[in-house]
């Protein structure tokens, strides 16, 4: 049992390391995962590397491609409109169904605020992406149901890979915004009005995008190479909808 209890953790920290990294903005769409390096890193199995990214795989973060290995996902426009319909529907009945917010939920989400405006004075994008998407996870938090965190977690990190490939701006003053106006909000104790603005916040998020667009394939090549980014191809992805 102890052994299965600690390949369990182990499994559980692959897992954790792929989804902080994609959550924090440090692994891109399409980057490979190779199981060799990564039983070296973490010091397991390929098998257990293999599980891991299975189960990362159901969790929509990764996929397979025959005899190429693992990778990233790199969500079509379709599956774009999906991951922000589902949040939608998951924020707005999270945010309905709580019924107060303490004191010291009060201070995390202010004192998370206070963090987005010094990552924006100090234009550190990076940390920006990261602390745009963890606002959204400490709401979840707050509403104490740990099943909704790890729901959360898989749909904030699907959507900063959905922002990498098709966020052309980064609007971070007004996803600031938004999230100021839901707090104030649910610090009056109007979880119906937090409710609303949620949507509206990812409304104008998602209008933001450009699905149309189609990051370049051989875009590090292209920069090791010194060739000019007006050599890309002129391709896109069917259109059909707005933004993250």
């Amino acid at each position: 049992m102890q052994d299965l209890h600690t390949e369990q953790n182990r499994q559980a920290n692959i897992e954790e390391a792929i989804v902080s990294g994609v959550l924090s903005a440090r692994i891109r769409p399409g980057t490979r995962l190779s199981e060799n390096q990564l039983a070296t890193l973490f010091g397991v199995s390929r098998t257990l590397v293999r599980e891991a990214m299975m189960r990362l795989e159901t969790r929509g973060i990764v996929q397979v491609s025959p005899r190429r290995g693992w990778f990233v996902v790199e969500p079509s426009a379709e599956e774009a409109m999906t991951v922000y319909a589902a949040r939608r529907v998951i924020e707005s009945g999270l945010l309905r169904g709580m019924r107060g917010l303490t004191d010291e939920g009060r201070k995390v989400l202010a004192a998370h605020l206070d963090e987005e405006k010094a990552a924006m004075a100090a234009g550190d994008r990076r940390r920006l992406t990261c602390l745009m998407g963890d606002f959204h996870i400490r709401i979840a938090e707050l509403h104490g149901n740990p099943i909704l965190v790890e729901i959360m977690r898989d749909l904030t990190a699907r959507t900063i890979l959905i922002s990498m490939l098709y966020q052309s701006e980064f609007h971070a003053a007004q996803s600031h915004r938004g999230h100021c106006r839901i707090f104030a909000a649910m610090a009056k104790g109007d979880f119906v009005r937090a409710a609303e603005l949620s949507i509206e916040h990812l409304d104008e998020v998602e209008t933001g995008l450009d699905l149309t667009a189609r990051a370049d394939p051989l875009s590090d090549l292209r920069l090791s190479l010194s060739l000019p980014a007006d050599t890309a191809p002129k391709t896109s992805r069917r259109s059909g909808a707005r933004k993250t």
